[in-house]
């Protein structure tokens, strides 16, 4: 046993795919272990050029292991005191005499067998093939080929170190055969570094400018934020997403602070963060709450005087800027038109922007009528919701669409509501993004998004499997989110009808199914709790997250479990009946326990629906005296129905909050 060491070089690994796989890498790699017959404990970090596993104590050999081979019946093996030939050809199968075979136990019957031992390969025998299986399993998405070489991964493999110990492993993977060499960090060297034992090889690149350890490049370069925000008095905006993406193109890592003209704080804020942090991944500074002409940049140069990465950091950002300034001067100008819109093309069959623009108009009208509300503002936002489409800045950052349409509105002298709700329209923007704050962005949000989902459906552009290429799903759940957030009553078949008209037919309950499918997402609760709610036949987004919420509640008391299970008996009794009969008739009760149970339920009167559960299961009591004492299926045929008909009065009671079949524990 001694310490194994795997680098597996390559040129540089894009940041996004990388981090993506982070997690598959390691388990990956611990498959190709055990199918190679290693079963050790490892540690794995990694550069943009490098992977690199590192184990404490490996062997040199697979370990020997016994295989048992089954052959035929052991009474059939021998006949007139010799093997007959079925014996015979397992033995020789076998690879030995018919004396070495052995009887086994299989499958209630004695048959021949035979141990085999396997010799454990020497480790140098598999390595090769362990790690082309491991390379060859990992999947980054996009994949290249390189020189004349069949292989394909998402960067060319150039170097493979392989030490076991002080002992250099020889095989061959992806063309390169392995060495006892790797390379330091380009600004050291561009020759092969000798390593001499797996056991100092991380002080060993780190002497040559190479942090292995991508945990320690994250604490290197925080820290270095913290002495930059206190010998310049500013404070870092500290993006995670940007962070790790620094942290995983870098080998050495070197924090800056770096300066443009405050000419361009003219610029909306968003604009130039953007820009930083989109083309040049740099952080953004900030001095008592207002964004500096200051940036920070993380150098990967490994070097004592960084002046020139500043001077060329601040130099590439100048004309970024400039261009933005540009947009932003020429955008004010034109200010926000429709026009444009009526030739950008929005979907196949469903017109332009425009028409889109306009159409959400409409909704947003419909909308206020729907929920019985009244906004000053909503309307004129949704005139004015896609003009920053059109813009010179959207043009180059999409991605702040919305966000221009709110800062061209307020230069332009909109009111602050309207510009608001323009930004607003395509909140949330995840799982973990609040929804719109004000009453006209809420409107104007869900106008936006229903409008997506109906014209799409209505030309067969339905989600399938799990692509969705369009956001259809999350513009679902976010409808539904914002509704909630509202306390809007939102009965989602009713607002598909009342929109219908703006579309081509298409089939409103599959849409509304959509829509109760991404319920499982957006509420609180136990998937079996919202399927019985929803299969209670509830259309109001809002009272299902109502009636969920009080389930929830009451699920998680003490007796619940004990109570759950009279239900679930009545539910099981009454599973082939129709529980819409006709009530229960007193005067066809036979014992008191019936009379009890009936007079139970009749006392009944929730205003809500907690109350509604906690009276429903108070009835625990009279309900199992009813089945202690009372046998439900009588002879007499309408007693029996009768007896259906008292336990349907409870079903019919639950049904409405849930349906009771469908939840499970």
């Amino acid at each position: 046993m001694k310490p194994l060491l795997i680098e597996i070089g390559l040129e540089e690994v894009p940041a996004a795919p990388l981090i993506r796989s982070l997690g598959e890498i390691s388990n990956k790699y611990q498959s190709a272990l055990v199918a190679f017959g290693f079963d050790s404990s490892f540690s794995f970090d990694f550069t943009p050029r490098r992977l690199t596993f590192f184990h404490a104590a490996f062997p040199s050999a697979q370990a020997s292991r016994a295989e048992i081979l089954y052959g035929p019946n052991a009474a059939s093996a021998i006949a007139g005191g010799k093997p007959t030939e079925a014996a015979l050809g397992f033995a020789k199968k076998c690879g030995v005499a018919f004396e070495a075979l052995g009887r086994a136990a299989q499958k209630g019957r004695e048959v021949l067998c035979y141990e085999k031992r396997i010799e454990g390969k020497a480790l140098k025998e598999v390595l090769g093939d362990l790690l082309t299986s491991f390379l060859q399993s990992l999947d980054f998405g996009k994949t290249m080929r390189w020189g004349s070489y069949p292989y394909e991964f998402i960067r060319p493999m150039r170097w493979l170190l392989a030490l076991h110990g002080e002992e250099k492993i020889d095989c061959e993977v992806f063309g390169v055969k392995s060495g006892d060499f790797t390379f330091a960090h380009r600004s050291h060297s561009f020759e092969p570094q000798k390593v001499k034992s797996a056991e100092n090889y991380e002080s060993f690149l780190l002497e040559r400018g190479v942090v292995l350890s991508a945990k320690k490049r994250r604490e290197i370069i925080l820290a270095q934020f913290k002495q930059i925000e206190e010998a310049n008095g500013v404070r870092i905006e500290i993006d995670e997403d940007l962070l790790d993406e620094v942290t995983a193109i870098s080998e050495y890592p070197t924090a800056l602070i770096g300066k443009f003209d405050r000419r361009f704080l003219e610029l909306p804020s968003e604009v130039i963060i953007t820009s930083m942090k989109t083309n040049q991944r740099y952080f953004a500074a900030f001095k008592d709450g207002e964004l500096s002409n200051e940036f920070v940049v993380v150098s990967n140069a490994f070097t004592d005087d960084f002046s020139a990465v500043i001077a060329g950091n601040e130099k590439v950002l100048r004309p970024r800027l400039s261009d933005a300034l540009f947009f932003w001067h020429g955008d004010l100008k034109n200010g926000l038109q429709d026009e444009p819109l009526k030739r950008v093309s929005y979907a196949q069959n469903l017109g332009s922007i425009y028409d889109k623009q306009k159409r959400e108009q409409t909704i947003v009208k419909r909308l206020q009528a729907f929920f019985g509300v009244k906004d000053e503002f909503a309307d004129r936002a949704a005139a004015l919701s896609k003009r920053d489409l059109a813009t010179q800045m959207v043009y180059e950052f999409t991605e702040l669409q919305g966000v221009m349409g709110m800062r061209y509105a307020l230069k332009l002298g909109e009111n602050e509501a309207v510009a608001q709700a323009i930004y607003e329209q395509y909140l949330p923007l995840g799982e973990d993004s609040p929804p719109p704050k004000s009453q006209s962005g809420a409107l104007l949000a869900v106008a936006t998004k229903i409008d997506s989902l109906m014209a799409l459906f209505s030309i067969g552009l339905i989600p399938t499997g799990s692509k969705d290429p369009l956001g259809l799903r999350r513009a679902a759940a976010s409808v539904a989110r914002i509704a909630l957030d509202r306390g809007w009553s939102l009965p989602i078949g009713a607002l598909i009808e009342t929109l219908g008209d703006l579309y081509k037919p298409f089939d409103y309950a599959a849409l509304e199914s959509f829509f109760k499918d991404r319920l499982y997402s957006v509420l609180d609760g136990a998937q079996s709790i919202i399927k019985a709610v929803i299969a209670a036949g509830e259309k109001d987004i809002l009272e299902i997250a109502k009636k969920v919420r009080a389930l929830e509640a009451i699920a998680k008391s003490e007796n619940f479990k004990s109570n759950f299970a009279l239900f679930k008996r009545v539910a099981n009794i009454l599973k082939d009946q129709d529980i819409t009969a006709t009530k229960a008739d007193p005067a066809l009760f036979e014992t008191d326990e019936e009379r009890e149970l009936f007079a139970a339920i009749e006392k009944i009167d929730a205003s809500d629906y907690a109350q509604l559960l906690s009276e429903l299961f108070a009835l625990e009591k009279p309900l199992d005296r009813f089945f202690s004492a009372v046998m439900v299926n009588a002879n007499e045929a309408a007693v029996r129905a009768n007896r259906l008909a008292l336990l349907s009065g409870v079903y019919r009671r639950f049904l409405q909050v849930a349906d009771i079949k469908e939840i499970g524990l």
